[in-house]
């Protein structure tokens, strides 16, 4: 082996300790530009970092990318993951059947077995049983019932 092939040599970076690169509020690249789209105030920036909520707020999703900084708070306590906004995509929309089933799955958690009213609000089915006012016996206030039950979806789809 007189030379080794320039195949086989390694970049090292001696001073990466293979940590991601940790940022305080807006000190992120292009932090202000994706707080004000995130708020409404401006267009969607074609890069930078976001994090997981507020690519829910921009209708993305991270799209199988791996997170490649964190922003920290509260003395490094608290942490979340930034994704790249140019490799977001777009969340996925959900079909009509899955939005059915969604809703029939609530309905089952809303719904007092007793008095067949559905509540806005889970019910506490495994511990009472029932709902709050056929527990306590009391009739329950107008603005925690649907009234009228659904009868149609009102279904994004």
């Amino acid at each position: 082996m007189d030379r080794p092939d320039e195949d086989d040599l390694v970049d090292v970076d001696l001073y990466d300790d293979g940590s991601f690169p940790e940022y305080g509020f807006l000190q992120a690249p292009n932090a202000a530009a994706v707080l004000a789209a995130v708020r409404g105030e401006g267009p969607i920036p074609e890069t930078g970092f976001v994090t997981r909520r507020q690519l829910r707020a921009l209708g993305l999703s991270p799209g199988g990318q791996e997170a490649i900084a964190a922003l920290t708070w509260r003395n490094g306590l608290r942490k979340a993951w930034f994704y790249r906004i140019e490799l977001a995509v777009p969340k996925r929309v959900p079909t009509l059947a899955q939005e059915q089933a969604l809703d029939r799955a609530m309905a089952a958690r809303q719904t007092c077995p007793t008095c067949r009213r559905r509540y806005y609000a889970c019910l506490p089915l495994r511990t009472q049983g029932q709902c709050e006012p056929c527990d306590k016996g009391y009739e329950p206030s107008p603005d925690t019932v649907m009234i009228p039950a659904p009868t149609a979806h009102r279904l994004a789809a």
